[in-house]
């Protein structure tokens, strides 16, 4: 748009809303961190104006609120992806190197609406800190949604499978595969390819819902594990990757690493009772029937443990019920621990090794409810096929305390989980509001409800494998 010296705001909106055919009444023209009224001197040749609504915050919803996936909040997708790279144990997935980085810029007032007219360099302004991942790029060709399945290896598909069951990935397709080809032809088909998974800000979530696993139509998913993928999953101890996240990761909430023991117990237990890959995505995928959801497998057998959790009479309760306590969890917490977020797998080359990110103290602070508690107990290393209730000692996510609060301003959320904010149709179980006592016997009768639920997938499996495995893919 060309501007003349005597043009001002008014016209400027009012040349946008001809030429746009948008409504520009109780806007405000901004340019940088200034609201532009009548001089448009400030203006430079080829800047970007911006139009906002007055009086509205630029994101729709506040931190810590529910976010694209309910069990996900606003503002916790960046600790997620770093998570993802943690959990991905000698680089078995592929997942590319991801660091947690602290960012400061004006633009980031996100929940602050806008000052209504009153021009922004009136006033001091404020700096903005968020938190965010950071990861690395990968040079790629393709990614799996535009490009043929056929060449993509069995193993690079198991193991990018067995990642997202582990984290119970909501957000798998096409779309966040990578593809790179191998055999530097031109060719789109036909040449042998790589694999790089990314995009999993939407991992862990606070409560079983709906996963999305593009794979499971995947020949591939249909193949037996291999001995190597096999000796991979039977090494697998939930609760040191649980003990892992809490101390690299703080902020994540008890509840998200709640799935996490239970996804990875659940993959353990059914790759050793012989299933494939596709049959356990199957088992965790919700079916709908007419116009409603049913649970998936997976939740069934947690339903039906909850039941038995439900039935139980504790021995020591370890809190007094009918509290309703808050937390708050500060970034400023994380100078108990160090002054740097800790990173030991990712250096400044992208490999993994010992390594302290060099951050300031993180001053952004993140809410956190009651999910989890205090008083961190350091969980068991001992792996073995069965986990009993001695193994399971996560902290109770009943808060009892509140911790230092964060000299920033934050937005706080609802004192419940996400899921609690949800209509109980979209959340099959909770995970979330169990005790610590109760958590370990639900772990115990998930186990042992399991097996039948194994036994009764593999006695359909056969016909399904039929209808799902091709003869044109190549492997």
């Amino acid at each position: 748009m060309d501007l003349d010296r005597g043009d001002n705001a008014h016209t400027v909106k009012r040349r946008l809303q001809l030429a746009l055919n948008v409504p520009t009444g109780g806007t405000s023209l901004t340019f940088g961190d200034r609201v532009l009224e009548n001089d448009l001197s400030s203006v430079r040749h080829d800047s970007p104006l911006l139009l906002t609504r007055n009086s509205i915050h630029r994101s729709g919803r506040a931190l810590g609120q529910p976010g694209l996936k309910k069990s996900v909040r606003v503002g916790e997708t960046g600790f997620r992806e770093v998570a993802a790279y943690l959990l991905d144990h000698e680089n078995f997935a592929n997942v590319p190197a991801t660091a947690l980085v602290k960012i400061t810029h004006s633009v980031f007032n996100i929940n602050r609406p806008m000052n209504g007219g009153t021009p922004a360099h009136d006033h001091k302004p404020q700096v903005t800190s968020k938190i965010a991942s950071f990861q690395q790029f990968i040079a790629h060709d393709f990614d799996a949604s535009d490009h043929g399945t056929s060449s993509f290896p069995v193993a690079a598909v198991h193991r990018i499978g067995i990642l997202d069951i582990r984290i119970f990935n909501t957000d798998r397709h096409g779309g966040n595969v990578l593809v790179r080809k191998l055999d530097g032809g031109t060719g789109r088909f036909g040449c042998q390819t790589e694999l790089f998974p990314i995009d999993h800000g939407l991992c862990l979530p606070e409560n079983l819902e709906d996963p999305y696993f593009e794979w499971i139509h995947w020949a591939q998913a249909s193949i037996p594990f291999s001995e190597e993928e096999l000796e991979y999953i039977s090494k697998l101890d939930p609760m040191r990757d649980a003990a892992m996240l809490r101390g690299e990761l703080p902020m994540i909430r008890e509840a998200c690493l709640r799935v996490l023991i239970l996804c990875t117990i659940f993959l353990k237990e059914a790759a050793a009772f012989g299933l494939c890959l596709a049959e356990i995505g199957e088992m965790m995928t919700r079916e709908f029937r007419g116009m409603e959801e049913e649970p998936s497998k997976l939740e069934v057998v947690c339903m039906e443990a909850r039941k038995k959790v439900d039935e139980w009479e504790p021995f020591s309760p370890s809190v007094e019920q009918g509290e309703d306590m808050d937390f708050q969890f500060s970034m400023d917490v994380l100078g108990g621990y160090s002054d740097v977020i800790r990173s030991p797998r990712f250096n400044c080359l992208g490999l993994k090794g010992s390594f302290r990110n060099p951050l300031t103290k993180l001053v952004e602070s993140v809410n956190e409810d009651g999910d989890d508690e205090e008083d961190r107990k350091e969980p068991s290393t001992h792996s073995s096929d069965r986990f009993s209730s001695a193994d399971f000692s996560t902290p109770s996510l009943h808060r009892t305390t509140s911790s230092k609060t964060s000299s920033n301003s934050s937005v706080h959320a609802p004192n419940r989980s996400a899921d609690e904010q949800l209509p109980s149709s979209l959340c099959f179980v909770r995970l979330s509001d169990m005790s610590a006592e109760e958590w370990h016997i639900f772990i115990e009768k998930f186990q042992e409800l399991l097996k039948e639920a194994l036994e009764e997938c593999k006695a359909a499996a056969g016909q399904r494998m039929k209808q799902r495995l091709g003869t044109s893919c190549k492997f």
